[in-house]
């Protein structure tokens, strides 16, 4: 077998899914050699994700692709409707508003982000995402899979082979990531140990057109449910995802496999669809079909060495939430720049310890609530009657009373009720996909304590400029147009923020950063300053006095802060920096 020579480079990234693409986009950004390879011959070929939340939509911002992505997925203002009935041509069961559409919750999202969230299917925004990564220089290669990876003091040693000729290279790096997806050879080839359940559950996709136009466009949504008796097992008889409105979806559904496995003929997939239609005469166009399991799963550890896991390599749990892509995108925008920093001299290696710290926990917590989100779906085929080992006629009329006249109709609707409402821990769940925070060294605790939530914290945002958190959004003006906190930050640089009065600071952060070598921008927020706090939410939301001061990570996180000007500002913001860094120097 031929062998050709050796290439040596900063970082390989093994995986070109959404996690894979993001961190070679944020590298090439910050002007690290990196090589990114995955064994498919291209972006995704099927829709798989879709749901795009706030946080990334965010991180797409900072990447400056947030306007492609926009320009191709289905706007929020065409999500919101979350419908549940027995076909699309009968009255509908239920409905929910989501994803911050509804009138309760839309200042909610409006305040919380300058972004929207957006439904863009992963075969849709992985090229956008490729062609951002390559116009930063990146260099992906498609058709090389991992087959060895082996790592020392120094470095790692890949061994990877070009699938269409057969030739094998090795790579040289310092460091690597995997992010190869749920079935991760890297994962796999370091024996990372994984904690949770797989199998959890079996289902199949199956992607097709169907103009189903006149059901949907008065009621526009990413989800409908169809709900029929003696379908009953996880999530109904057939969920519709919208792919393009409104005639392009994904027909999901689930199966019990001790039961055998489903007739996935063209002919079984489109009577499944038909029914759930309701109209046997809408064309159908099967694409694909496709098959999937529940997992359960977070690796104990995200870093074994000079090697990490991000993404589904890392973290495999139900769509429910829709916080897989999402999730793994993040992981990388946590990553990446801590990798920058430690290439180019800026940081110590300790630095990288911070990712395990800061992203595992997510992990867990994120695979935790969608596993419950499934669950939390039991209680709707509970309230329209449905039972395993039903018959069909017993099922139909369990649902004709549900709304019948008296009092035990009342009481079931009142269940269903209640059981759709508990549907907003998935689909307005906007703590759980905004304030998600981190502790480790390279966040500086003032020592004070988490603010208190005032409201349901997995279902609401709590903004806050406590050490570890997103730094929050407000809308400024400058030199007359609106700019937004998160605009100021980021870009692979540290940014001091402070307001009137906190000029020592911006000399103190000058001083700082020519000590240092680290790229440190300093921005000055509040009335009449050079980021003009017009409507007063800044105030509002920063926690520190005007001469105080928050010190913001490339990832948006506040590293650290002081409530007022210190006797030493210089010397503080030195030692915080070192101490973030992990840095000596």
């Amino acid at each position: 077998m031929t062998e050709l020579n050796a290439i040596e480079t900063d970082v390989l990234v093994i995986g070109a899914g959404p996690a894979g693409l993001a961190m070679a986009g944020l590298l090439a950004e910050l002007g690290i050699d990196t090589v990114t390879v995955t064994k498919y011959g291209g972006t995704a070929h099927s829709p798989r994700a879709h749901i795009t939340n706030q946080r990334t939509m965010e991180v797409f911002r900072d990447l400056g692709i947030e306007d492609d992505v926009r320009e191709v997925a289905t706007p929020n203002e065409l999500m919101g409707n979350n419908v549940w009935s027995t076909s699309f041509t009968d009255p509908e069961i239920a409905r929910l508003l989501t994803w911050g559409s509804g009138p309760e919750r839309r200042s909610d999202y409006d305040l919380a982000s300058p972004s929207q969230m957006c439904n863009i299917p992963q075969h849709i925004l992985e090229p956008v995402m490729l062609r951002g990564a390559t116009g930063h220089g990146a260099d992906v290669r498609f058709d090389t899979e991992l087959v060895g990876l082996t790592q020392d003091a120094d470095g790692v040693t890949a061994t990877v082979k070009d699938r269409g000729t057969g030739e094998q290279q090795t790579i040289r790096a310092k460091y690597a990531v995997g992010a190869d997806g749920g079935r991760s050879t890297v994962a796999d080839l370091l024996d990372f140990s994984m904690d949770g359940t797989t199998g959890l559950g079996a289902a199949v996709n199956v992607w097709l057109e169907a103009d189903l136009t006149a059901y949907t466009a008065h009621r526009p949504g990413t989800l409908y449910w169809m709900c029929q008796p003696g379908n009953d097992y996880w999530v109904g008889s057939g969920t519709w995802i919208c792919v393009k409105p409104w005639t392009e979806w994904v027909m999901l559904y689930m199966y019990d496999p001790a039961q055998g496995e489903p007739d996935l003929s063209e002919e079984a997939v489109i009577a499944r669809a038909r029914t759930t239609i309701g109209n046997p005469d809408v064309d159908i166009k099967v694409k694909a079909i496709s098959q999937w399991q529940i997992n359960h799963v977070v690796a104990e550890t995200y870093q074994q060495g000079r090697v990490f896991l991000a993404g589904d390599a890392a973290h495999r749990h139900p769509p429910a939430n829709g916080l897989g892509t999402n999730t793994s995108i993040q992981d990388s925008f946590n990553l990446a720049w801590k990798l920058a920093y430690v290439l180019r001299g800026l940081a110590g290696p300790a630095l990288l310890d911070t990712y395990d710290a800061e992203r595992q926990p997510v992990g867990r917590q994120v695979v935790d609530r969608a596993m419950k989100s499934v669950g939390d779906m039991l209680p709707i085929s509970q309230a329209l009657g449905f039972a395993p080992g039903q018959s069909s006629d017993d099922g139909w009329k369990a649902l004709d009373d549900l709304f019948l006249p008296g009092p035990d109709g009342e009481v079931r609707r009142r269940a269903l009720d209640e059981a759709v409402a508990l549907q907003n821990y998935q689909f307005n769940c906007h703590g759980v996909e905004l304030d998600q925070h981190y502790e480790s060294s390279a966040v500086a605790d003032d020592d004070t304590p988490w603010p208190t939530p005032d409201r349901d914290p997995e279902l609401f945002h709590h903004p806050t400029t406590h050490p570890g958190a997103r730094l929050p959004h407000a809308w400024l003006e400058h030199e007359g147009r609106r700019v937004s906190t998160l605009d100021l930050v980021g870009h692979g640089a540290f940014t001091l923020l402070t307001g009137i009065g906190g000029e020592a600071w911006a000399d103190a952060a000058a001083k700082a950063a020519t000590e240092l070598g680290v790229p440190l921008n300093v921005r000055t927020l509040g009335h009449h300053c050079e980021y003009d706090d017009v409507l007063g939410r800044w105030a509002e939301l920063r926690e520190v006095e005007d001469t105080g001061c928050l010190l913001v990570r490339p990832d948006h996180h506040v590293a650290w802060r002081s409530t007022r000007l210190t006797d030493d500002p210089q010397g503080d913001l030195v030692a915080v920096l070192r101490r973030t860094l992990a840095s000596d120097a």
